[in-house]
């Protein structure tokens, strides 16, 4: 199994539907903070964001009201036949594969969002989107990598984030479950056999400089775990 397949089924890593519908609806109310930044002024045609590894994206029709159009990347192919069927009356979406992402047309992007994607990609992976991205990119577009997993994180930390998260939605006794059933589960046993993607803040940023990007720490991250990191880059 390949962390591919495993996003491509079911996974434990939503404790149950109130932790995905609150996790999804947070990191879209983040990506909407930072159409805020890059979407350009007042009079500025509405922005044209690209989610990278977007996952099921269920509040994505929020995030589209701020878009000229929106594009959803997931490299699952039964995520992306569910995001089709759950957004067809929304106009402005559309649902992409990897491969189509090299589609979309040079220098018309404003916004790149990858989220929660970075630690499953090899450094070969990253370097071919950071240049797809760029590509993508409008001369004064951005780029957020947000969810990056710091070299130091504890996996105690993470668990400790859940828990907070839980305790402040409504899901703390299906959260303590839920870290029970991960610890047995595919997850664990694919961290251990294929590793995680870790990064710090400068050596990040030197990666980005490397791939044509100026580049800054954020804050706050996207999501509720803000032991994670969060990077803005504009194209050089």
């Amino acid at each position: 199994m390949s962390w591919r397949d495993f996003w491509d089924g079911d996974t434990p890593i939503y404790v149950n539907e109130r932790h995905k519908l609150l996790h999804y609806r947070i990191v879209a109310r983040g990506i909407i903070d930072a159409i805020a930044e890059f979407g350009g002024g007042a009079g500025a045609e509405p922005p044209v964001v690209l989610d990278h590894g977007c996952g099921e994206a269920l509040s994505a029709d929020e995030v589209a009201a701020h878009c000229g159009h929106l594009y959803l990347c997931d490299a699952g192919a039964s995520v992306r036949a569910k995001l089709a069927a759950r957004f067809a009356e929304v106009r402005n979406i559309s649902v992409v594969s990897p491969v189509e992402v090299a589609d979309i047309p040079q220098g018309s992007v404003d916004l790149v969002v990858a989220n929660s994607l970075l630690q499953y990609l090899t450094p070969a992976e990253f370097a071919g989107l950071l240049r797809l991205w760029r590509g993508a990119l409008k001369p004064n577009g951005g780029l957020l990598l947000a969810d990056v997993l710091p070299k130091d994180l504890s996996p105690l930390t993470d668990a400790l984030a859940l828990l907070r998260f839980g305790a402040q939605g409504g899901f703390l006794v299906a959260a303590l479950g839920g870290l029970a059933r991960t610890a047995m589960s595919d997850y664990r046993k694919l961290r251990a056999e294929l590793g995680l993607a870790t990064y710090d803040e400068a050596g990040m940023i030197s990666l980005l400089r490397e791939a044509g990007f100026e580049a800054r720490l954020r804050r706050p991250n996207l999501g509720h775990n803000q032991a994670r990191l969060s990077f803005l880059a504009r194209p050089t």
